[in-house]
């Protein structure tokens, strides 16, 4: 953000800029920087930062979360969030592969609806929500690629990936796997470095 004091990258810098989209940028920082790389010896981890449109996702997906009366946001609202925002690379990649938000909310709330009948059915309370381990997965996919910001195919990445969330199920229910994520990405770098 404009005045902070924080080296762009750091995890402090990653941690203001996720005030905007709420904590949960944060959290993943924090996730992150247990194992992230560092530099040097005793050095605080060097993160990307996040992209402004990536806060963007989040808050839509802090929205969507209300709209389904949830208490936690979860993989299937940022999956949600990715492609009603509509203009960022993710919901690009989901719009060539037929995927609209539409098809995804239908998809979505077929899970959540058995999810949540299993959990009658057995009485178990749900299950942890798999937003910390994608949100640490994005930062990952960012670094992998050698991008110097999280941006929203990262976090597409990271929902492809996360088996037995929400959003993955969705997703292959769809027929959307990460390997075509990934190769869409790529497809999409190599045609803008091409003169």
């Amino acid at each position: 953000m404009p005045g902070d004091s924080a080296a762009p990258g750091t995890a402090e810098s990653n941690a203001s800029c996720a005030a905007g989209g709420g904590e949960y940028l944060a959290v993943a920082v924090r996730a992150a920087e247990v194992n992230g790389p560092t530099h040097r010896k005793g050095a605080q981890p060097m993160l990307p930062k996040s992209c402004p449109l990536l806060t963007t996702v989040i808050k839509i997906a802090n929205g969507i979360a209300r709209d389904y009366d949830q208490e936690y946001v979860g993989t299937e609202h940022l999956l949600l969030a990715i492609a009603r925002e509509g203009t960022n690379l993710g919901a690009q990649v989901l719009s060539a592969r037929g995927v609209s938000e539409h098809k995804l909310r239908g998809e979505v709330d077929r899970l959540v609806k058995k999810r949540l009948e299993e959990t009658w059915v057995f009485g178990r309370l749900p299950g942890t929500p798999h937003f910390k381990n994608v949100m640490a997965e994005a930062i990952k996919q960012c670094q992998h690629l050698q991008c110097k910001e999280v941006r929203s195919e990262h976090l597409l990445l990271a929902l492809a990936k996360e088996q037995g969330s929400v959003a993955q199920k969705a997703l292959t229910s769809l027929k959307v796997s990460f390997e075509d994520v990934r190769q869409a990405l790529l497809a999409h770098a190599q045609a803008n470095t091409q003169p």
